[in-house]
């Protein structure tokens, strides 16, 4: 790593260190003055990434004076959720390209979950020991919204790679840090799982350091995806017998196994029929069958045939109709993967099914309305008419729609718009063009959309 990073290639920071240093100051001036949200100071001579993430971070309530990152995850917990994690297999990886070389280089190397929560810290001993003064450690929670930016939750919020300098961070305590992060997609889903980060003084931004992280990162999935093929022929290949004795160990929402190197996930967005991705092999469902592992997804502590019904079935539904489907869909389930049969009274799934859906609403929970636009592909299975699909659909779209509204960029808007949902919303066209600046380029073909879209409400 020393090859690849020196001093000399960080002079660059300097001036915009100097506009950051300035940007804290107007950032003061309106947290003194109540009449002044923060989150509309203008901001001048800031990087544009670094405005409008510090815009986001006042809009989350962020202090900048906190001195210390909030612990998310216990370490009690901890153990077990790193254990379960999927990025727990790339860290050999990671070790190896990131971390071994950061030993003697003052550089720590930090791995977190989707949400911006750190998982592992490790690199440097004397700077791990100075990071624990800002809570740079394993569990704490760098998303945006708890500490402002900082390159790993900005790179989750922003869906790629970045680097923040010095006094871009809008806490104080981390002034004197820099760092460089990028994203970490599923290699079969393409799913965020979370992010991979260098930390430590402006070498840490050296312009080598980010492509150093992307290639890491590159590495790593391609590893996990080899590790994942090689796993399935194991599987495979293992007779039916020791699978379903393997299977009847296993209790009813027993934790992943360990050192798994999946999440299962279903993809729901966009999509008349699911796609069900299990253990590295990924089959789409029928249209029937997508239901009801939608609804059973979001209900992990089991439903009552009764209740399914109900959520399966507009009108007056019929628990025989749905034991004869659960039967077929058991069928399909047994032949992938026998740990996946569902369970009954109440029906149940046996192991952790992550849906993109509920992805979308982690991250905006945790106000990352930006990553949550980037798995959002669209509605939640948009011609389902099954009553708990729809209230399911409706409730994402909406609450990203509000995001959006409400914390967006320019560029966020617009993005939405392109959204099939979004086609007729004269309402986020018309906040886009509240944001963009009077001389961009984009406005001329938003002021045509609105034109056209109020002609055709007049009509």
């Amino acid at each position: 790593m020393r090859n690849l990073i020196h001093p000399g290639a960080t002079a660059s920071v300097e001036p915009r260190q100097r506009a950051a240093l300035a940007g804290h100051e107007d950032l003061d001036g309106a947290f003194r003055s109540s009449a002044v949200p923060t989150e509309t100071v203008e901001l001048p001579g800031l990087r544009t990434l670094i405005r409008e993430s510090w815009q986001r971070s006042a809009g989350f309530k962020a202090d900048p004076d906190n001195p210390a990152a909030p612990l998310a995850i216990d370490r009690d917990e901890l153990e077990d959720y790193r254990r379960q994690h999927p990025l727990a297999a790339i860290m050999p990886v990671i070790n190896k390209l990131l971390v071994q070389p950061s030993h003697d280089s003052g550089l720590l190397v930090a791995v977190g979950d989707e949400v911006g929560r750190l998982l592992w810290v490790e690199g440097d001993p004397a700077m791990q020991r100075r990071a624990e003064g800002m809570m740079f450690v394993p569990g704490a929670d760098w998303s945006e919204a708890s500490v402002g930016t900082s390159a790993p939750g900005t790179a989750l919020a922003l869906g790629r790679g970045i680097q923040i300098a010095g006094a871009e961070h809008y806490q104080r305590t981390v002034h004197p840090w820099s760092c460089t992060a990028v994203p970490f997609h599923d290699p079969d889903s393409g799913a965020v799982l979370g992010v991979v980060d260098i930390t430590g003084t402006d070498t840490a931004v050296a312009p080598h350091t980010l492509s150093l992280v992307e290639a890491t990162v590159a590495a790593a999935q391609a590893q996990l995806r080899v590790e994942r093929l090689q796993l399935a022929a194991e599987l495979a290949g293992r007779p039916a017998q020791r699978r379903q004795s393997s299977n009847a160990s296993r209790s009813p929402g027993a934790a992943p196994k360990e050192g798994s190197l999946y999440r299962n996930s279903l993809q729901l967005l966009g999509r008349d029929q699911a796609l069900l991705s299990l253990e590295g092999r990924t089959v789409a469902l029928s249209a029937r069958h997508s239901e009801i592992l939608a609804l059973l997804s979001t209900h992990p502590e089991g439903l009552s045939a009764e209740e399914l019904s109900v959520l399966l079935y507009p009108g007056e539904g019929s628990t025989i109709t749905l034991r004869a489907e659960m039967v077929r869909l058991r069928k399909v389930l047994q032949q992938i993967n026998p740990d996946a049969v569902p369970g009954s009274r109440p029906y149940r799934l046996p192991l952790d099914l992550v849906p993109d859906s509920a992805q979308v609403l982690s991250c905006l929970q945790r106000g990352a309305h930006r990553i949550a636009l980037e798995i959002y592909r669209g509605a939640v299975l948009p011609r389902s008419e099954a009553p708990g699909i729809i209230d399911l659909r409706d409730k994402v779209s909406s609450l990203l729609r509000e995001a959006v509204m409400t914390d967006g960029s320019a560029e966020s808007l617009l993005r939405y718009a392109e959204l099939p949902e979004a086609r007729d919303d004269v309402g986020i066209r018309r906040a886009a063009l509240r944001l963009l600046p009077p001389r961009s380029p984009r406005r001329a073909a938003v002021v045509a959309e609105l034109e056209k879209l109020e002609a055709e409400l007049r009509a």
